[in-house]
């Protein structure tokens, strides 16, 4: 009788079993803080590739220390966000679109919405020439466009591997500052932003899934006399954090522009791990008295527009197809502001001066920590005040600083962009 009866209401019983499983999940989505999931790859170059930053026409004889993208996605009931991260010199705008098309093909909507996507460059100049103006002379392109749809393809695996890696998540911050010894603002000695954010999230044993450093410093130790691929101090701090708290460790750049740099250095790998373990520790000892986030909601817009651009050579290297994008007398980039709790985010689309990572948190209304991601979704060169075109000869290296801006216009534009996308509901 019990047979008889379990064939004939079998169908029933398994949609039972599915309706309780999905109730279930929707429960602990509900009871979870988030939930998170974390994933890395390394992207390092081949050998004899094209090194971005300093001079043209050189090239990679081996590895130091591997060179990653590494993803993590956030989720509650309502919305996910897939945060990127590129240890290269800066990834620009039309690359992150072919990711998120990729990534629309590849995972489903209710996973995972394109749009959502952020990715921010680490800009270390030991890194593969992803934008093209470091081949062999100025008028050849020192893209591997190989290189680059392995990228594509690569990232977009990491975010998959991150999806399935999805666990729940406590939310815990945490701020410091740091660099005092060795980071300066060469342009502008006054004028800087030594502060660092942290976000750590937990899973349900008091395990690390991920954590966030938010931290404003060229990784340029090694600029100019190395041939081997590395990310430069960001190894340091990758290294410290995998020991301490393992799961991924994400360096998230901040506001490097007008030449924030390690200036006075020794050019070694010593000294560039030293410094990134010393932030690792910094960071370690921050968390020590991190606060639990409470909130859970999470947010995402972005908005598309274009910045003017009167450096005549930038048109000149995308019309040769230099840099594979086009730039006439504007050129289309984005911005995202997000939050995740009470952590607040803002991305800067390229190498923005410490002022205007200042006006921005102060856009920031509310407790928690504040982000400004340089190199964010787009590297657009130094994003400098209008202040740097002018006469004024206390502004240091102001010849090479603008030389590598799109123009003294770009600078405002972009932070009245940002004031009305934080305005908007």
């Amino acid at each position: 009788m019990v047979n008889k009866y379990f064939i004939k209401y079998r169908r029933y019983i398994v949609y039972m079993l599915v309706a309780l499983v999905f109730a279930s999940c929707k429960d602990q989505q509900k009871s979870s803080s988030f939930f998170v999931g974390a994933a890395s790859q390394n992207i390092n170059p081949d050998t004899g590739a094209f090194i971005a930053g300093d001079k043209n026409d050189r090239h990679f004889t081996g590895i130091h220390d591997s060179i990653f993208v590494k993803a993590m996605v956030v989720s509650n009931a309502n919305n996910q966000i897939a945060i990127l991260t590129f240890d290269c010199i800066g990834l620009l705008y039309p690359t992150l679109l072919d990711i998120r098309k990729e990534a629309a093909l590849q995972i489903p909507s209710t996973s995972l919405n394109p749009a959502n996507i952020m990715m921010a460059s680490t800009h270390t100049h030991s890194g593969p020439d992803v934008v093209g103006i470091w081949g062999a002379n100025q008028m050849t392109s020192g893209v591997d466009t190989q290189y680059m749809k392995r990228l594509v393809q690569n990232t977009v695996a990491v975010i998959v591997t991150a999806l399935k890696n999805k666990q729940p998540a406590t939310l815990h911050y945490a701020a410091t500052t740091f660099g005092d010894e060795w980071v300066y603002n060469i342009s502008e000695k006054g004028e800087l932003d030594r502060s660092v954010s942290i976000l750590q999230f937990k899973d349900v044993n008091g395990k690390s899934i991920a954590t966030l450093t938010n931290f404003a410093c060229h990784p340029t130790i090694m600029d100019g006399s190395n041939s081997l691929v590395s990310s430069d101090y960001v190894f340091g701090m990758y290294k410290q954090l995998n020991k301490t708290f393992g799961g991924e460790n994400l360096f998230l750049q901040g506001s490097i522009g007008g030449w924030v740099q390690p200036e006075y250095e020794e050019k070694t790998f010593e000294r560039a791990e030293k410094r990134g373990s010393e932030l690792g520790v910094a960071v370690e000892k921050a968390l020590k008295n991190s606060t639990a986030d409470t909130e859970t909601t999470i947010q995402f817009k972005s908005k598309v527009f274009n910045l003017p651009v009167t450096n005549i050579g930038f048109k000149q290297l995308s019309a040769a197809g230099i840099i594979n994008r086009p730039i006439a007398d504007s050129v289309s980039t984005e911005i995202a502001w997000f939050s995740i709790g009470t952590a607040q985010f803002v991305t800067h689309p390229g190498e923005t001066v410490p002022a205007y990572s200042i006006q921005s948190k102060k856009l920031m209304n509310g407790k928690g920590p504040k982000f400004v991601i340089g190199l964010g979704m787009d590297a657009l060169g130094y994003i400098l005040k209008p202040t740097f075109f002018g006469t004024d000869t206390s502004i240091h290296h102001t010849g090479y600083l603008t030389g590598m801006s799109i123009g003294k216009d770009a600078g405002p534009i972009l932070m009245n962009a940002i004031e009305l996308l934080a305005k908007e509901k």
